[in-house]
């Protein structure tokens, strides 16, 4: 069963409701009476002081086994908060990260990573993110040995920040296996160069905004040119069936949202903007995420790198150090 927060999505509960419904996943519901939490809150003190929260709720039956997974289309800090506090860290996670689907036109998806939850990161860190990006690539859309790579100002092992030139050198000397194929620039995240891209949380989030913003751009310029004269509309209606399925393969709607990955049970972050359709493809994510063990193998994967905070045996149901 998935935990779902009735509340957050700009539609409004009643978006939500039909989410669970078209998902035809069980689901469960947490809304009114229960109240959101507002973007102008802290995330954290609310999440410690809200227990009226509809958020805060749904993580807590998420965190003692009443539900296998949540999903919730509210603010991203709010979610981040509820699901550490009441779902909490895998073991030897040093911190969660948000990791967003980008759709690729033609192509398969990419993984970006981290895309808001770290604004500051450690190299250890971001190896951590890359293995757990690579394994829910691998677990929940079917991967085999996803590529890696690190977002980065040149393709050069010595370009990038201190942070990104040392979690390069660990990563290039893995011997665990990971796909890691060095760094790529911002003009090859769309291309497909890459099936996993690991960044800090700041630059993740512009990353994604950036590509969302102009992706709404490109398609409006383009109905405005289809509507600019009544030849244009008539090539338009020869071209209305692609330029639909290319609307369809970049909307927001189709991946479902972002997933926390790093915590004891699935968590997506479904868009604020989501329809109902969206929130049926995030309970979808969710669903596919329990369903192929992702938290699991990817403690596993962790600990057989070596990457863990701490050298004790990884395990999702030990409490954190």
């Amino acid at each position: 069963m998935i935990a779902l927060d009735g509340h957050g999505a700009d539609g409004g509960v009643d978006v939500v409701i039909r989410g669970g419904e078209l998902s035809g996943l069980p689901v469960r519901v947490f809304g009114p009476p229960l109240t959101a939490i507002a973007n102008d809150e802290e995330p954290a003190r609310a999440a410690r002081s809200r227990t009226d929260a509809s958020i805060v709720a749904a993580a807590r039956a998420v965190g003692v086994g009443e539900a296998d997974a949540l999903v919730s289309a509210g603010p991203t800090g709010a979610t981040l908060a509820a699901a550490v506090l009441h779902i909490k860290r895998m073991r030897g996670v040093h911190r969660p990260a948000v990791a967003a689907v980008v759709p690729i036109p033609g192509g398969r998806p990419t993984l970006l990573l981290d895309a808001g939850a770290n604004v500051e990161v450690r190299p250890e860190h971001l190896v951590q993110f890359a293995y757990m990006g690579a394994q829910f690539m691998e677990a929940v859309h079917g991967v085999v040995r996803p590529r890696v790579a690190l977002l980065s100002n040149g393709e050069e092992a010595k370009k990038g920040t201190e942070d990104v030139v040392a979690a390069y050198a660990r990563l290039a000397e893995d011997s665990s296996g990971l796909n890691f194929v060095g760094n790529v620039e911002g003009t090859e995240v769309t291309r497909g160069a890459a099936d996993v891209i690991v960044t800090d949380g700041f630059t993740g989030n512009v990353a994604l905004k950036l590509m969302e913003g102009t992706a709404s751009t490109v398609t409006g310029a383009i109905r405005d040119a289809i509507k600019s004269s009544p030849l244009s509309a008539v090539g338009g209606l020869l071209i209305r069936g692609r330029v639909a399925k290319l609307r369809e393969q970049i909307d927001p709607n189709a991946t479902g949202g972002a997933i926390l990955l790093g915590v004891r049970k699935p968590v997506v972050i479904a868009h604020g903007k989501s329809s109902a359709e969206g929130i049926a493809n995030a309970v979808r994510m969710a669903q596919r995420a329990v369903d192929e063990q992702m938290v699991e193998k990817t403690a596993a994967l962790l600990e057989s790198a070596g990457v863990l905070r701490s050298v004790a045996a990884a395990s999702v149901a030990q409490p954190d150090d």
